[in-house]
Parts: structure tokens; sequence; C-alpha cells
């Protein structure tokens, strides 16, 4: 907009506004006096529309209300307005009531209620003009829509529609689920029915796509909708969680369509930086396992809040590589931030603390494949065990003052290889917790959409090569979180926790492995089979975060829960491991290979 149209819409306002307290005095006068008024009447009543119009301007101005400071015709902007002209109205009459005994308190009541009415009417005529002179240029060009969600975001994002000239929809209609808006008009586009009459509604309007704009969906409804306009051939578009948007604000280009991690619901997940950046900025922190999935995210986030030092340990040198190029763009491995090592190895993982000196450890490294652990359990106890008391041991004879340990919500009520020796993990921790009174402490939570290995990697490489899709159970069920999720609530643990805690993350609802399945299957447009093969030994049929024998406590932050473990000491662990017997821990699942192997020794 050139500056001269700029004038001229002020110059409009401003006039229209002068113009809305003349006419405001004229009605006045011609309802209740019939213009027959006194000369000395006259006379106040056109000194105070004099004043009230420069008051009217100068606050204008002052409250940038003339100069763009909401919308014209916006709730904004109209609530301005309605303050100034309160103001000017309780100023003049406080005056003229002072100082003018004839003064007819009318004016001073009436008056500005009329003035402001007229101010708003233009207003709202100019907000009607364009909004549907918005809808007649593009009323052709969109694809119909339904919107399921007559709410905030829904009002938001018909708003968009309207005011885009070249939006890729075209509102005919919306959907809510609650019946007292059955004949509710979100900027005069009708309700045509509930969620059950999804079908019914996209045929009788002739709709192609639905936009579930609900920010805070939960998975089960997610779903329903995903089903239901599967049934008629409908895409389902949908609005993004407020974490995806930018400042909190919906745009069109931010709608996207549904994919399998809309299934995980949308819990807004609010982050204390301040408590988090306290014990990182200026620390030495060391990720171990930072090639994975987990430990690089955990990197990435940790390197935003100003660490002295990063270092980087994983026994995998490509994966190594690949973390340090996510990080930092260089992936050269030719300073001491990026440590080769494994977590068996006492004496190296010792040597690295020796000489590095980390004050935070995030402790992410782990063998976490539930079947291949079931067949060598030896190997999970190694490194979930072995290797995390490696890095215990040599942390606390260390200087290392914080340490988090992280996790699996399978060592809740432990049936596999993988639960039980996390769980021996979180016991240990919290041994050396209550031994050294430092903030050495565990948190668990669930399965991690898109990690290295997760089922999603599966699935998408079942579907690549043309299925079948392969679940272990038509009912098996999962907690799931996203990586970048996952992360940024295991920081904020580590912030809140205390000694010796295990805090367990809120996963959500469990989502059914299904779902996930046939999700994946209808994004890549194939028709494939679902093959069920039944649970693998040691799986469970449904999660659980906490064992029957634990009790969660709240902490202070709504979607993480404190529990206690059993302390185990050092040197129990070690005397099983000599004996080559776990079942005190619950670690059992050798195969009759690996008894072979422990019979040859």
């Amino acid at each position: 907009m050139s500056r001269s149209q700029i004038f001229a819409r002020r110059s409009v306002m401003i006039g229209w506004d002068a113009g809305s307290w003349l006419l405001a005095l004229l009605g006045f006068l011609l309802v209740r006096h019939e213009f027959s008024l006194s000369d000395r009447m006259w006379v106040i009543a056109w000194t105070y529309v004099a004043l009230a119009i420069a008051l009217q301007v100068v606050g204008g101005f002052w409250t940038h209300l003339y100069l763009g400071r909401s919308k014209v015709g916006s709730f904004d902007e109209v609530t301005s307005l309605g303050q100034l002209v309160i103001a000017i109205s309780v100023v003049l009459g406080a005056t003229f009531y002072i100082t003018a005994p004839l003064f007819s308190r009318g004016i001073a009541f009436v008056m500005p209620a009329l003035a402001f009415l007229f101010m708003t009417a233009g207003r709202w005529t100019h907000r009607v003009s364009r909004t549907r002179g918005s809808r007649r240029q593009g009323e052709t060009s969109g694809v119909p829509a339904l919107i399921y969600g007559a709410g905030d975001a829904g009002h938001q994002l018909a708003g968009l529609v309207d005011s885009s000239p070249d939006s890729p929809y075209e509102i005919v209609g919306f959907i809510d689920d609650d019946p007292r808006l059955r004949f509710l008009r979100v900027r005069g586009y009708r309700v045509v029915g509930q969620g059950s009459d999804l079908v019914r509604a996209a045929h009788a309007t002739g709709a192609q796509t639905v936009v579930l704009a609900i920010s805070q969906a939960s998975p089960q409804l997610i779903q329903k909708v995903s089903d239901h306009c599967a049934e008629a051939g409908l895409d389902l578009v949908v609005v993004p969680p407020l974490r995806e948007m930018i400042a909190g604000r919906l745009e069109l280009d931010t709608l996207r369509a549904f994919n399998v991690a809309d299934l995980l619901g949308r819990r807004p997940i609010e982050t204390d930086l301040s408590s988090i950046a306290e014990h990182i900025t200026g620390k030495v922190v060391m990720v171990t396992g930072a090639g994975g999935s987990i430990g690089s995210e955990l990197a990435r986030q940790v390197r935003q809040l100003g660490p002295a030092k990063l270092i980087l340990l994983d026994r995998d040198e490509s994966a190594l590589h690949a973390a340090q190029l996510s990080i930092d763009g260089n992936g050269l491995l030719d300073t001491d931030d990026t440590v080769l090592c494994d977590i068996r190895d006492k004496e190296a993982v010792c040597a690295v603390f020796s000489r590095l000196a980390p004050e935070v450890v995030f402790h992410a490294a782990a063998l976490k494949h539930l079947p291949m652990l079931e067949r060598f359990p030896e190997e999970g106890w190694k490194t979930n065990v072995l290797g995390t008391l490696n890095v215990l041991e040599c942390a606390a004879t260390n200087g290392v003052q914080h340490f988090v340990n992280i996790s699996t919500d399978k060592a809740a009520d432990a049936t596999s290889v993988l639960g039980q020796t996390k769980r021996v993990a979180e016991r240990l921790t919290a041994w050396y917790a209550a031994e050294t009174g430092l903030r050495f402490l565990s948190v668990r939570f669930g399965n991690v959409l898109g990690s290295r290995g997760s089922v999603l990697d599966t699935f998408r490489a079942q579907i690549e090569r043309g299925g079948p899709v392969t679940v272990t159970d038509p009912d098996v069920s999962r907690f799931f979180m996203t990586i970048p999720e996952a992360c940024e609530l295991v920081l904020q643990g580590s912030a809140i926790g205390h000694p010796g805690d295990v805090l367990v993350l809120d996963m959500g609802e469990p989502v059914r492995i299904i779902d996930v399945a046939r999700r994946l299957i209808e994004e890549s447009g194939k028709d494939l089979r679902v093959s069920f093969t039944g649970l693998r030994e040691g799986e469970k049929l449904h999660e659980v975060l906490l064992s029957a024998a634990e009790s969660g406590s709240p902490t202070a932050h709504p979607l993480i829960t404190q529990v206690s473990v059993p302390h185990v000491k050092p040197s129990d662990v070690l005397a099983e491991h000599a004996d080559h017997d776990f079942a005190e821990f619950g670690v059992s699942g050798t195969t009759r290979h690996d008894a072979s192997q422990r019979g040859s020794r």
C-alpha cells in the first residue's frame, strides 16, 4: 500500500469518526428535544461535540488507533475504540457538569453511545464488504472443504480463507460435535452436522476435503475422522499443533496432510527454558550414545542452551560423524568433543571422564531391540547394565554433578530382557544418588516414533518392498512420542528431578499398532495387506508406564511423574555377572545358544 493510500485510509477513518459524533448529536437532539433548544444550549452542545472530535483525533493517534494498531473492524480495534469513547465521555461529562450548569446530562450519557454505534457500524460495513468481495474473487478457485471444528481454530481458518485471494479451499460448511452449535454460523458458513454426520454432510455439500481444525485433537478423534474420510473418499488435512505454528498463529500454508505423527495427539509441551539452561549453560556436557536417534537429538537441543563444551560419545564412528554433521555442520571428527568409545570398556570410559571432565552427563547409550536381546540376553546385560555401571562409576569419581540415565517404559513390570536390564540400570543410578547425594536420576519413556529401528522404519521398509506389513497382534498398543518431544521432556525432567528419582514422562494415550500400519499404508497409496505374526517372547500386549508396585507422585511439571525404585549395590550386580546368573534381577530369556556358549567356557 502506497503512502498516499495509507493517508487516504486514515483520513476516511478520522472523518467517519468525527462525523459519527455529529450524527450522534443530531440524532439525540431530534429524538430528545426535536431541535428545540435555547441559544445557550446550542452553544453547549456544539462545544461538546467539537471537543469530543478533537479528543477523538488526538486520542486515536496517541493510542495508535489510526496508525494501524489493529485490523479495521477487528475485535481488538473495536475494543480500543470503545475504551477511547468511554474516556472521552467521562472527561467531557465531568468537565461540562462542573462548568456548565445548563448542561444536559443526556448528552453525556446518550451521545457517546450513539457515536460509538455509528463508528462501529461503519467498520462493520467495511469489513462485510471486504469479506464478500474476497469470497467472490475466490469462490471457484478452491477445493470444496468441510471444516471439522467450529472453535477458535475454525474461526481463524475461515478468516484466512475469506481474506486470501488464492486460498486452496472453498468452505462449504462446518462440522462440530457440540450439539449446542447446530445453528451456529461461522463468518456466514453453517454448521451442517456433527462428527457422525460427516459422510452425509460431505455428499450433501460436495466437499472433497475435510480440514480438522482442532489443534489439540485426541488420537481417538483423529483416527475416527480419518476412518470417516477414508470411507467417503475424502482427503484429510489437519491444522498443526500449536508447537508447529509460528507464535501460535495459524497460516494456510501450515495446513498439511494427516500423517502418522498425528495419531500421537496434540499435547502442548510447556518448557521452562530458564530452569533447564541453569544446569546446562556454561557447563561441560556429555551425551553417551550420541550417534543414536535420542542421543543426537538430545545433543542438538543441549547445544542450543549454550554449554561450555558438548562431548559426543559413541562406539559407532559413522553415527558420530552424522551426529556432529547435524549439530555444527563440519563432520571433521578432529576435535576432542567427539569420542569413539565403548561403554563396556571401563578403563577407556574412565580415561575419557578424567581427560574431559564433564559436569553433566546424559546417558543414552543402550541396546534396545527387544527380540535381539531375548536371543542374546548377556549382550543386553553387558551394555545396559555393566556399561551403565561403568559410566556411573566413572561419573561419580570424576566430578560429575548431574547424571541423567535414559530408561524405558519396559522397565515397569519388566517381562523382557530389555526391560529387566533397564530396570537394573535405574536401580544402580538410584544407588549412586543415595551414596553420593548428587543429582543422579533416570527418565523413563516409551517408544519414540521415527527413531532408528522403530516400528515406523520397519513398516515403511515393508511397504517399500510391496508388503505384507507385519503386526504382532491386532490389539497390541504402545505409547509413542516424537523424538523432539521426548528429548524436550527429558531435559525438563533433568532440571526438576531430585537425586535417585525415576521420572516418568506422560506419553498420552496408547496407540494401536494396527492403526499406525494402516495409516502408513494409506499414505503410500498402495493396496497392501496386514499380516499378524503373534507376540514375541517377552513382549507385552499393552505397555504400562508404572509397575503394579510403583506409586507415582506429581512433580513441578504436569507431564512428568516421579517414582522411586529400590537400590541395588554395584557389588551385587558384579557378583551375579561373575556367576553368569542374573535371575535375582529378573533377567531371563537365555537361549540354548547362550547356554552352550557359557558351557564351553
